[in-house]
């Protein structure tokens, strides 16, 4: 997954938006170095949460597992963070998919600070309700003892239902107001790291908050959310949550020509549309909303989520949130009939994963099987279906592993473009080198650059790699 650059865009004319990107960049570095240590120790804190996942492995209530495809370096990412925001019963899940040169590095930066910026603007919200609670409250009309006698206990019944569902309504309004506001201070302050060029690159979210009952989904790009649920024959049955936010959608596509951006396919891939900027084929992203991404942003792409909610029932049984690589070569109800088939829901991700390379190699065999990452949620954490490597120990070596796999994995150089892109940018142009782990490169991104700078058009140039045009 990259950017898809034709010739005529290799390097920045002055004034362009790449020459602007980079004078802002050399700009903010002394602010960025002095903020790096601080980052780097918060950073490590937030390592040692219980509850918090992102790396291969499974807890009581989700399973995580992500691999690496035949493109080069695996641009995924995933999070599952139990007892969210010190709050019980409450979960936070999400899959990053990162696309262009620096996309491995933005997909890990967004689910590293996007989860706080979450949970701070949700206890932000809260805290503004209980005072204009408090406020109408004190100055409101109450009934008085003799009114309250009145009530007929049907109209009492009516009441708490009311109140139920204004409860559940209140959570919603509180939780999507908190997403659009994280999704927004997210995507601005990826404009102010001088380590991540975000220009041409960028990543999907899919992220979601359970609280109890209540689930709130926030969603940009084309990974997804689908809900595994016992229909009326008490079948499982596939719900599709999120929408693959692509620039042919009516809304998407009006938006982008209205925004003097331009959507249409290769002739070598007709059924993926993607965005170009207005006087040039680049960069043919396949998404019509993403973090990052921002030689599109004055030209339709935003990265405003689309913010959904369900009341979950006792039919529910998990949701599976995965990248595009899954969603290529299965469909919904292959997904779901997968993870409710799995031994044990411990490992239920990894066969997922596993399911959808085998689909790779023979729906497409003469294709690049694209990264995979899956969080399986389960709604039932009760259930005695784990097995024992969801136990501490064994979550240890897995991560551990994980982290091995990722190094051991790493094919460096310049990658010529994948032969199918369904959903995704093209990969163009020169690796970033491999790291020793995932930690030390989320901490190595915050550090000031001390080497020349280069904006993302003259890197893609390095590689020599075929570009497509129009």
């Amino acid at each position: 997954m990259g950017s898809c650059l034709s010739s005529d865009s290799r390097s920045p004319h002055p004034g362009s938006p790449a020459s602007t990107i980079r004078k802002r960049k050399n700009s903010k570095k002394r602010s960025g170095s002095r903020n790096s240590s601080f980052d780097i120790h918060k950073e490590e804190l937030l390592h040692r949460i219980p509850g918090r996942m992102f790396l291969n492995g499974s807890s009581e209530v989700a399973s995580l597992f992500s691999q690496q495809g035949k493109k080069g370096t695996n641009q995924d990412a995933m999070i599952v963070w139990e007892n969210f925001g010190s709050r019980e019963d409450t979960v936070f899940c999400g899959v990053f998919d990162g696309h262009g040169p620096f996309g491995h590095m933005v997909a890990k930066r967004v689910r590293y600070a996007l989860p706080l910026k979450l949970s701070t603007h949700w206890e932000v919200n809260i805290k503004s309700e209980d005072v204009l609670r408090e406020i109408s409250l004190n100055t409101g009309s109450s009934l008085y003892p003799e009114d309250a006698v009145l009530i007929s206990a049907e109209e009492s019944r009516l009441s708490i239902d009311v109140e139920e569902t204004e409860k559940h309504l209140e959570v919603f309004q509180t939780l999507k107001e908190s997403f659009l506001k994280a999704y927004k201070v997210m995507d601005r302050e990826l404009r102010s790291y001088t380590n991540i060029d975000c220009f041409c690159s960028g990543t999907t979210s899919v992220t979601l908050v359970k609280q109890g009952e209540n689930l709130v989904i926030g969603n940009v790009g084309d990974s997804r959310a689908v809900l595994g649920t016992r229909g009326e024959d008490d079948s499982l049955t596939a719900v599709q949550l999120t929408v693959d936010l692509k620039p042919d959608l009516p809304a998407e596509f009006e938006r982008i020509r209205k925004c003097k951006g331009r959507v249409f396919s290769l002739q070598d891939e007709p059924d993926v549309a993607r965005v170009w900027m207005p006087n040039s084929n680049s960069p043919g992203l396949a998404m019509a909303r993403a973090f990052g991404d921002f030689c599109l942003k004055d030209f339709g792409v935003i990265s405003v989520p689309e913010i959904s909610y369900r009341r979950l029932s006792e039919k529910d049984e998990f949701i599976v949130l995965a990248t595009d690589g899954i969603w290529d070569v299965l469909s919904n109800d292959e997904v779901v009939n997968i993870v409710g088939s799995a031994s044990s829901r411990s490992s239920a991700a990894r066969s997922l994963v596993e399911e959808a390379v085998r689909a790779w190699k023979i729906t497409y065999p003469t294709s690049k099987v694209d990264d995979c990452a899956v969080v399986c949620l389960f709604l039932d954490s009760n259930s005695n279906n784990f097995s024992t490597a969801s136990s501490t120990e064994d979550n240890d070596k897995t991560f551990v592993s994980m982290e091995m796999s990722e190094v051991s994995n790493y094919t460096g150089g310049a990658l010529s473009p994948p032969a199918l892109n369904r959903s995704c940018t093209v990969r163009e142009g020169e690796e970033v080198s491999a790291v020793s782990n995932e930690e030390a490169l989320e901490q190595d991104e915050l550090l000031p650059k001390t080497e020349k700078e280069w904006s993302v058009l003259d890197r893609v140039a390095v590689g020599g790699s075929k570009y497509k045009k129009k």
